[in-house]
């Protein structure tokens, strides 16, 4: 069991997926993480999100647009590790660029940032690897007292 109450008997375990570049690969990439984890996972809802995220750049973004990318999902009742391959760009997998509040894309780079519990990406070959981490333990910490100290459990 862990801090969450959630337990999934299984252990952990890996799925790998090639998909279509295209619009309608990005929903099969939530689909795919979410039956994966599993809804009751305490990172369901995070992870499917940035997933959504990390699809949609791969197909917008790369070269992978009219042509293929690929998913892999691993996780354990404890953590979850999605990352996204793609046939890669001209340019680094991320570009900062400020959002003004009526932009309706654009906050994929700081969605990775304020909910990942790490992330990254690889370029290699020509192929851009990006991937983020969500831990539950990191998840559920209480916060942090105002003098710095964790409060006890």
């Amino acid at each position: 069991m862990t801090s969450s109450g959630y337990v999934r008997a299984q252990p952990p375990s890996d799925r790998v997926l090639r998909l279509a570049g295209d619009p309608d690969a990005v929903a099969r990439a939530r689909r795919l993480v979410s039956s994966a984890v599993g809804v009751a996972h305490p990172l369901h809802d995070d992870c499917v999100l940035l997933t959504s995220e990390i699809a949609t750049n791969a197909v917008r973004h790369s070269a992978s647009a009219g042509g293929t990318f690929t998913l892999s999902v691993s996780y354990s009742a404890e953590w979850v590790r999605v990352a996204v391959q793609d046939a890669g760009s001209a340019e680094p997998p991320f570009g900062w660029r400020p959002a003004s509040p009526l932009d309706t894309g654009g906050r994929g780079l700081q969605l990775l940032e304020a909910l990942a519990h790490r992330w990254g990406f690889i370029r290699e070959a020509g192929k851009n690897n990006v991937w983020f981490e969500m831990h539950i333990e990191l998840a559920t910490r209480p916060p942090a007292s105002p003098n710095g100290r964790r409060a006890a459990r």
